[in-house]
């Protein structure tokens, strides 16, 4: 963990102190590439143009995707050139699998690329690796970015923890908490498709942290359903963000008319922080 301490360190020291200002970040389970089809009317070849136009009609200036494919990636790449990303395929740390990609609007946040990475939550996070009892590689990729408006800094983890494994979603909590507890002062941002409830008791190695559910602190917020299974089982809440050392001015959950009925199985949410 000293390798963090140290990013997170120099970061800061590079930071300076400006005026305070709004910026939005999104975070958006946008559902796998299905080659066999399996969601049918759903699938990514009917919502890949949706996505688009959400991402264009919401302009964020950081998004971070779970779920996404080389091919989504290519896409969007495409769709979007005033957009850069960040991340690795989990599978092998290259193009396999799914990432955990982070693209950031380059005339509004400068990206450390030499210091951002992707890590594993598994027991040897720095290497493509399954942890505990998780059914899946588990990854959490993490970009520090200075506000080109403001000139403040900060941290921003995108991540999407395990659906069937209790001890992995538990372990990687912890693993996520020492990360923030390693940022030396430094604001963060940490959102991802959790797989709990925010009830779920792997939540509170956050909040030991100072980590805290940005829904709950803003009046302008939503606890609609971010899970939606297309409509076709029960909603849930299971996509979180949290933050430390910011202030959250709103909290959404962007189930609006896109173009299509969903975008994915999986609402996008959405804060606006001030810096």
């Amino acid at each position: 963990m000293k390798r963090i301490a140290i990013i997170f360190a120099l970061l800061l020291l590079c930071s300076c102190s400006m005026p305070a200002d709004e910026l939005k970040i999104i975070s958006f389970n946008i559902r796998y590439n299905s080659y066999e089809n399996i969601d049918g009317e759903n699938g990514w070849p009917n919502r890949k143009e949706a996505v688009v136009r959400m991402i264009r009609e919401e302009r964020p200036a950081a998004i971070g995707l779970q779920e996404a494919l080389i091919d989504q990636l290519l896409y969007l790449d495409s769709c979007l050139p005033e957009y850069r990303r960040i991340g690795v395929g989990r599978d092998d740390g290259e193009e396999g699998g799914e990432f955990m990609a982070i693209y950031y609007d380059t005339s509004r946040l400068s990206a450390r690329l030499d210091l951002s990475t992707t890590l594993w939550l598994s027991e040897t996070p720095w290497e493509p690796s399954k942890g505990w009892d998780a059914a899946c590689y588990r990854t959490v990729t993490c970009v520090f970015f200075t506000d080109k408006k403001s000139g403040q800094s900060f941290c921003y983890h995108n991540t999407h923890l395990d659906h069937m494994g209790p001890v992995a979603r538990a372990e990687s909590a912890k693993y996520l908490a020492e990360l923030t507890d390693e940022s030396e002062g430094f604001p963060v941002v940490l959102g991802g498709d959790m797989n709990s409830t925010i009830d779920d008791t792997i939540f509170n190695a956050f909040y030991n942290v100072g980590l805290k559910p940005a829904r709950e602190l803003t009046d302008s917020t939503s606890n609609a359903i971010t899970y939606n299974g297309y409509g076709k089982e029960e909603g849930k809440v299971i996509d979180h963000f949290f933050v430390k050392d910011l202030r959250v001015v709103s909290f959404r959950t962007l189930n609006g008319d896109y173009g299509v009925p969903y975008i994915s199985d999986h609402y996008p949410i959405e804060i606006v922080i001030e810096l």
